[in-house]
């Protein structure tokens, strides 16, 4: 069964640093398109960032480009959301994402609180 389960969430300052990871299993990771998504409180889940098959092509929600960045390791994989400059507005919980044939999987979900 497809399983994406995210780990590195927690509580930082503005400004602060943080990693995300989602460990996918029960498919063949290296033959899809990754997505991280995230959704606060009282607002639509939003699109954060893409990552093609490959690795070689990745995409951005204008509100975070130039502050966070994709990539994954096919061999352990895993995507990875890096996320710097973080501001109070990127507060939310945020979830890994793969389509796979018309079908969207997700995991459960790591919180990312930003203090201002």
């Amino acid at each position: 069964q497809v399983q994406l389960v995210e780990s590195g969430g927690g509580l930082v300052q503005a400004g602060g640093s943080l990693r995300l990871s989602c460990a996918a299993s029960g498919f063949t990771f290296d033959d899809w398109n990754m997505r991280w998504f995230r959704q606060a409180p009282g607002k639509e889940r939003e699109f954060v960032a893409s990552i093609t098959w490959s690795g070689r092509s990745t995409q951005y929600a204008d509100s975070v480009k130039g502050r966070f960045t994709i990539s994954r390791d096919n061999v352990k994989k895993t995507v990875y959301l890096q996320m710097n400059s973080l501001k109070s507005e990127d507060t939310a919980v945020y979830y890994c994402n793969v389509r796979l044939r018309g079908v969207d999987y997700w995991g459960q979900g790591t919180q990312v609180t930003v203090s201002s």
